[in-house]
This record gives C-alpha cells, sequence and structure tokens, in this order.
C-alpha cells in the first residue's frame, strides 16, 4: 500500500534538522513513500527554504509544499496537510527527529495485517540534539486493550512515529484544534469513538529531546494540560474521578524541582 508522510515547519527550525530528517525518510528507508507532504507553518527563513527547494528539484512530484501564511500551531498545520494527502496510509514525521531505516516497511506491513488497527506507533529512542548521547528509551503498551487503558493517564502513542488511516482521522474532523498535545487529544477521541490503537515494539525513529526537555515544563506547560484534560472530559473519556486525579498529578509534577521532574520522567519511559 502507497504511504503518505506528513511532515509541518514553522521558522524556528534547524535547517541542519530539516535535512537530516528528510534524508531519513527518503534516501535512507527500506521502504521509500509514494509522497511527501510538508507544510510551511508561516513564513520560513532562506536557508530552510533553501533545503526545501533542494529536495523539491530532487523529488519532484513526490514533494508536496504547502505554504501558509501565518503560522497557525501544529494541529491547524497536519489538519491542512492532510487534505493533500494521497494515499489512505500517513505516517507522521517531525522535522528535527530522524527515522530508521525500516521504518516505514515495518508500519505498513502492520497496518496491512491488521486492517483493524487506526493508528499505530512504534518504540523510540531519546537523543541529546546532536545524537551523541542517548538519553532514554520510549516504550508503550502493544495491544488495543492495553493501550486504551494507559492512554487514561499518558498518550499511547509517540506522535513522531506514528501512522493512520487518513479515512478515519477526517472521519473525527482531524486533529482537535487545542494549541498543545493535540496528539493526545486525538487519540483519546479515537478512542471514545471505538477505534482501536496499538503499538510495535521495534524502535524505529530516533528524536531528538536534551535532557532539560521535562525539566523546563513548568506551570505554563499545566495551563495547555489542563485544556487537554478539559477536552477528555468533554468528549466523555475522562471520567470527573480521572479527571481530578490527573490534574492533581499534573499540578504537583509540573511545580516540583527539576531533578524530581527528570527523576519522573525516566522513570515513566
Amino acid at each position: 500500500m502507497s504511504l503518505s508522510v506528513l511532515i509541518s515547519v514553522y521558522a524556528g527550525e534547524r535547517p541542519g534538522y530539516l535535512k537530516d530528517a528528510l534524508y531519513s525518510i527518503w534516501e535512507n528507508q527500506t521502504y521509500k513513500p509514494a509522497q511527501i507532504v510538508l507544510v510551511k507553518d508561516g513564513p520560513i527563513n532562506a536557508e530552510l527554504e533553501s533545503e526545501i527547494e533542494r529536495y523539491q528539484f530532487k523529488l519532484g512530484e513526490i514533494l508536496t509544499v504547502v505554504g501558509l501564511e501565518e503560522n497557525v500551531g501544529l494541529g491547524k498545520a497536519l489538519n491542512v496537510g492532510l487534505e493533500y494527502c494521497r494515499h489512505e496510509l500517513v505516517a507522521r514525521m517531525d522535522t528535527d527527529d530522524v527515522s530508521l531505516p525500516n521504518r516505514f516497511e515495518k508500519q505498513i506491513k502492520f497496518m496491512n495485517d491488521n486492517p483493524d488497527i487506526s493508528a499505530s506507533s512504534a518504540s523510540i529512542d531519546e537523543w541529546d540534539e546532536e545524537f551523541v548521547t542517548k538519553i532514554n528509551k520510549r516504550s508503550l503498551p502493544l495491544e488495543p486493550e492495553s493501550v486504551a487503558a494507559f492512554a487514561i493517564r499518558r498518550s499511547p502513542l509517540s506522535h513522531p512515529v506514528v501512522i493512520f488511516r487518513k479515512s478515519v482521522i477526517e472521519s473525527v474532523g482531524g486533529y482537535p484544534e487545542l494549541r498543545k498535545a493535540q496528539d493526545y487529544a486525538l487519540w483519546s477521541l479515537l478512542i471514545t469513538k471505538g477505534h482501536r490503537l496499538a503499538n510495535l515494539p521495534d524502535t524505529l525513529l530516533n528524536m531528538r529531546s536534551g535532557n532539560g526537555l521535562f525539566a523546563r515544563r513548568g506551570f505554563r506547560y499545566f495551563q495547555q494540560e489542563m485544556k487537554l484534560l478539559s477536552y477528555q472530559r468533554k468528549i466523555g473519556f475522562l471520567t470527573n474521578k480521572n479527571y481530578v486525579f490527573n490534574a492533581v498529578i499534573k499540578f504537583f509534577l509540573r511545580l516540583s524541582p527539576n531533578f524530581i521532574k527528570n527523576w519522573a520522567y525516566k522513570l515513566a519511559r
């Protein structure tokens, strides 16, 4: 089955990271995508434009570039890009990560072998920004029932390595338009609609995270998390009890000292 890859880039991205990401999903894949949709989320700098133009020249019609006049945020940008995806299977990719060579081959086989699965992801290795030091490995439950139970507390899929069925995502209205955690909101919505999610045990992506990622998530991040929790309660994904429990845990975690945040982050992985 043919594959579209969906990417969004904005002005704050580094051209070198974008170059690495595009290389990993094209030159370095054992199964090459039939289409790459790259959304420019608002104006970008000349260096990023140059990197995109280089791949436009190389890939021709395989690369679909969609330009937005202003920065609208990841969720809205991905919803626009999804409209341009020509194939039923759509894989997500972030512009600062690197997909491993067998990523698409394994994910497409899994989705073809499991037509009841609407979306899936895989394990991720987390690295420092220059891919010198490995920080953590992120693994998630594999089976749909375990994934759904896990989702009550934490995001059940790793967004940078997700693959999903376009028709299913469109049937629920696309990514909910929250400023943060649009992916977790989407997985929650899919589960409430009866869709089945799963994960592969394979490590299929290297993600740049850095040691300070979790430590920087303070009160402002908590405010965004509360918007997600309110959304999850509104759609019936969270009971009032789970809503309060999650809110309390996240509140204390976000206001904790950095060493506790980093400890909790590693423990959760």
